[in-house]
């Protein structure tokens, strides 16, 4: 059995004297209204279980699709678990998108990868687990931050699996343009992760946008985190050095949407207009938001994401094209 990934439902109880006030059937009607109020504050219906994929054990998220839509495969970024996803995966979900994600070996709860890797190995098991899960045909494919390269990385070496590319926050890699020193040196330590009060500490400066002036949003980013083992943090960080996809993005044929935030220490702009001008058949939108914005907007970010899914022919969509969100369906900081 899988565990299922839920918002806890408000509790309602009733002490012993209401139930002896009210009798037996005034107290079973209300027990079937709590119970159909604990039913519609469930959300976020996604699946997780463990899966065997190549003598590892992957901690492997799914939500049902709409019939006739593709599965959204998604990549997390560096140290992320699967619980991160849990409000985009929601909001998706109700334009019929389903996702299938995973912990990368060494994060959340999958076992610890057999050494060292490289981005070209992580695409591969990601194969092997869509095959594992009996997934056949083409899917769309999603990467934030450090996932969006290994959604490059699987595009490039799977063209065939894929039909449309989203990449959020993310860059070509060695190639790209840096962000703010402070916030890459705070990025490459793991504590933000272990340690929930250093986390509330730097946070805001970190990840930029709504999370600099909300502490309620970012002690409830903060709650979801589940903390990456040392190990398997430190081959993330070394699976991208020397990394780019610059040399091949050109190759790529997919329509491809790709998502930047205005206020992103870790990946400036420049990094999404980089993306989007060294692949063919790609649109760039900016998000009024920081380095998180599939988190703290992802009421406002799914019809963007599920808009470009869903479009009849995505080849409509500018080559290149720098187009920013409205306000109503981007979210202001």
């Amino acid at each position: 059995m899988g565990e299922s990934l839920v918002r806890a439902a408000p509790h309602v109880g009733v002490d012993d004297a209401g139930r002896d006030r009210f009798g037996r059937a005034a107290f079973a009607a209300f027990a079937a209204f709590a119970a159909f109020a604990a039913f519609v504050e469930v959300v976020a219906l996604m699946d997780i279980r463990m899966v065997s994929v190549t003598g590892l054990e992957l901690r492997v998220a799914t939500s049902p699709p709409r019939p006739g839509t593709l599965p959204l495969f998604f990549f997390n970024g560096i140290g992320a678990n699967l619980e991160l996803l849990r409000d985009f995966a929601d909001e998706i979900g109700k334009y019929g998108i389903g996702i299938i994600a995973f912990d990368v070996p060494g994060t959340g709860g999958s076992s610890e990868p057999p050494g060292p890797y490289r981005l070209a190995w992580l695409a591969n098991l990601a194969s092997e687990l869509l095959v594992t899960l009996g997934v056949q045909g083409q899917v769309d494919v999603g990467g934030v931050s450090w996932g969006g390269g290994i959604a490059q990385e699987f595009t490039h070496r799977y063209p065939l699996r894929v039909r449309r590319l989203v990449l959020a926050a993310t860059s070509a890699g060695a190639v790209s343009l840096p962000g703010s020193p402070s916030a890459l040196l705070k990025l490459l330590d793991r504590r933000r992760y272990a340690d929930r009060d250093f986390m509330l500490h730097i946070g805001g400066e970190l990840y930029g946008g709504k999370l600099r002036d909300n502490p309620e949003l970012m002690k409830r980013y903060a709650d979801a985190l589940r903390a990456p083992r040392a190990g398997g943090y430190a081959l993330q960080l070394r699976a991208l050095v020397g990394w780019t996809s610059a040399h091949w993005l050109r190759g790529l044929r997919q329509p491809t949407l790709v998502m930047v935030g205005t206020d992103d220490p870790i990946v400036p702009v420049a990094n999404g207009r980089l993306l989007a001008k060294l692949i063919p058949n790609a649109r760039l939108v900016t998000i009024d938001d920081g380095h998180l914005f599939l988190v703290t907007s992802a009421r406002e970010c799914a019809p963007i994401v599920a808009h470009f899914l869903n479009a009849e022919d995505a080849s409509r969509e500018s080559s290149g094209c720098d187009a920013k969100a409205p306000k109503h369906a981007a979210g202001a900081t």
